[in-house]
């Protein structure tokens, strides 16, 4: 629906249809334009008065429109958005093997795209078919592999229907899921230094497709990258690192209320979900208890979209909390100097020297980072640079 209301399509709605509604609901005089999604994809087709050419040869439809002659028209805009997302992330299929996960809808959209792209060969993996997730030895040899399947989805973050290690040669990967922004698969993608992409893309690029049909006229290509931009911005999570004392938890308060954004303080949910302190947690269960802790909330907290993300300075010593905080977010490391850090209620910082422990932390900042802002000065100071570099 944000999408469609960028374009300037204030009537967009859900509707939501149990299948033995779908009939009547498309013989309707006024529908006027709809988008189709799993599982009617397939399902509306017999109900299709005029069916585009490559959307019958694709064998699914996701835009109808009711035009004025009375008939029901129809096309897949998909393929559209498909090709845009391999042609934004600088994915070429042309004379390259492509194995695409998955055989529901969006794959048949990839292989007819695939295949009208120039791919030499494409191979379908399916649970259960001649190619499967059991026997991906045999396409060792893949070019680019493309996610067609939910795994990976909200709220199932953190899972992955393949490790890229099978696919030694693959030099792209494109998964359509676009919530979360990264998927483990697009994390193991950018790890290996793989040309990857989500499915936001191609979301906003069949949208803009579709308003076309819907309304007999041309949206500048431009549309597409103004509308991604919007909702990059809008979606992404700004997420907090650094020493203990550093000035997270008020230079994200700051942040709130420069941006109007909620505030998540991870600290803080472990004590509501503890019924402790922090400092209690540590003196009666020792630190590893404590960062499992941390991991769980961290997990939660980073399927969570358009937050600003307030993290323990230790949070960098679990590498499982990289992909949590990466998947939706942009990683700012606050840094301070260790002169000015205050030690109070944090037992590690009481416990260790600051200059031992910044030695130790600072590769592992390094590591989760995406920008460095220095918080020497004021914390309005440091809220506006972080949002200057975000939006």
């Amino acid at each position: 629906v944000p999408i469609h209301t960028a374009l300037g399509c204030r009537g967009y709605r859900l509707i939501e249809l149990e299948p033995e509604a779908l009939p009547a609901f498309l013989r309707e005089t006024d529908i006027g334009g709809c988008n189709v999604t799993i599982p009617y994809k397939r399902d509306v087709m017999p109900y299709c008065d005029v069916i585009d050419d490559a959307a019958r040869a694709i064998g699914s439809v996701n835009t109808l429109v009711r035009r004025k002659d009375g008939r029901l028209y129809a096309w897949n805009t998909d393929a559209a958005g498909f090709c845009y997302m391999l042609r934004r992330a600088g994915i070429d299929v042309a004379g390259g093997k492509v194995v695409i996960l998955g055989s529901g809808g969006a794959s048949l959209t990839a292989q007819a795209m695939c295949r009208h792209l120039g791919a030499r060969e494409v191979v379908v993996i399916s649970r259960s078919g001649e190619n499967n997730y059991e026997n991906l030895s045999r396409h060792a040899d893949a070019d680019i592999v493309v996610n067609t399947t939910p795994v990976g989805m909200f709220p199932g973050n953190g899972a992955a229907p393949v490790d890229l290690a099978a696919f030694p040669a693959c030099r792209g990967v494109a998964d359509v899921v676009y919530n979360p922004r990264r998927t483990a698969l697009l994390l193991q993608a950018e790890a290996l230094g793989i040309p990857c992409t989500d499915g936001l893309p191609m979301l906003v690029a069949q949208a803009k497709a579709a308003e076309e049909h819907f309304f007999e006229t041309a949206i500048p290509d431009s549309e597409n990258e103004r509308i991604l931009a919007q909702l990059r911005q809008e979606t992404a999570n700004i997420v907090l690192i650094g020493m203990p004392g550093c000035g997270k938890t008020t230079v994200g308060q700051a942040l709130a209320r420069l941006t109007g954004r909620e505030a998540i303080d991870i600290d803080q949910r472990i004590v509501q979900t503890a019924g402790r302190s922090i400092p209690d947690i540590f003196a009666r269960d020792g630190e590893a208890a404590f960062r499992e802790l941390e991991r769980r909330e961290t997990a939660e907290a980073g399927k969570l979209s358009g937050k600003i993300i307030l993290t323990g300075g230790g949070v960098v010593k679990d590498p499982r909390n990289y992909a949590s905080l990466r998947q939706n977010g942009r990683i700012y490391h606050l840094t301070r100097n260790l002169d000015a850090l205050p030690t109070d209620g944090r037992p590690l910082s009481q416990e260790t020297d600051l200059a031992v422990m910044w030695a130790q932390r600072e590769p592992l900042y390094a590591r989760f980072r995406d920008a460095v802002i220095d918080n020497n000065g004021t914390v309005k100071d440091t809220a506006a640079a972080i949002w200057r570099d975000f939006c």
